[in-house]
């Protein structure tokens, strides 16, 4: 349920959530995510994005006062004045990559596999290719003894056989939490990150140094890995109309679609009640 007055946190999920279909996020957004902050509230950018994509990220949510990106292995304040602080970096080894890796082919058959391994400034992913990826990252065709030659920020996999929910579950069943993280953000592909690390426990350490409760957190989100942070928010869960069914199902409230500007015109209500 909503609980009255102001959230003292917002964070939101920025793919399919913040950010537009055409990859934009309206003028309209920023202005209301600017009154947010003006209303001394922190603003949060929490996306499966990972930290070679920081630069996107600032602008894409320029109020933001913290992101956590790579579903939450690697956490930004962004609000000291030296400039950004990297409050949390999580890795997963290759060597338990290469493992759970062999685990799940057994189980489903071949894998398509990228991995992000550098935060560098739009550093390429590595692996291979696949044509349904949605976006136009750089890329880098590698063997998967040269994906696994270094600990990794997260992974990506795929089957040509199963559908990206059915190969959640299934590998879910392979793969233990205390091993990896498993979820998908929509994107067609199975992500693996390091144990312990999903939006719920990147927001703990932003709520932690702010002193704030998960009580009075509000967030917006659209996939299931975006679940974790629902669970954990008190305030309000909020989910844009075109969310995956299990997030519509666990949102207090669902707002207009990422296309209608639906997470600003939610935030312009509340701070206009």
């Amino acid at each position: 349920m909503t609980r009255p007055g102001l959230p003292k946190l917002i964070a939101t999920d920025l793919d399919g959530t913040l950010v537009r279909s055409d990859e934009t996020v309206s003028a309209y957004t920023h202005q209301v995510l600017d009154r947010v902050r003006a209303a001394g509230i922190p603003v949060v950018g929490a996306t499966g994005r990972g930290p070679r994509l920081a630069e996107l990220t600032r602008n894409d949510i320029r109020a933001a006062d913290f992101l956590v990106m790579a579903g939450g292995g690697r956490v930004v304040d962004q609000s000291d004045p030296s400039g950004p602080v990297v409050l949390r970096d999580e890795r997963l080894p290759a060597e338990v990559l290469a493992t759970l890796l062999a685990d799940l082919e057994a189980a489903v058959g071949p894998l398509t596999v990228m991995v992000e391994a550098s935060d560098e400034h739009d550093a390429p992913l590595w692996g291979d290719y696949h044509p349904s990826w949605p976006y136009q990252d750089a890329f880098e065709t590698r063997s998967r003894a040269e994906c696994l030659s270094c600990d990794v920020i997260k992974a990506f996999v795929r089957t040509a056989d199963h559908h990206v929910d059915e190969l959640l579950a299934v590998a879910r069943q392979i793969v233990p939490p205390g091993v990896a993280t498993l979820t998908q953000a929509g994107l067609g592909f199975v992500e693996i990150c390091p144990p312990g690390v999903d939006k719920s426990t990147g927001l703990t350490v932003v709520a932690q140094r702010l002193g704030v409760d998960p009580a009075e957190v509000l967030v917006f989100g659209d996939m299931p890995n975006d679940l974790p942070m629902f669970e954990w928010a008190g305030w309000a869960r909020v989910a844009v109309s075109n969310a995956h069914p299990t997030v519509r199902a666990l949102a207090d409230e669902v707002t207009l679609r990422n296309d209608d500007d639906g997470v600003a015109v939610y935030l312009d209500r509340l701070l206009s009640r």
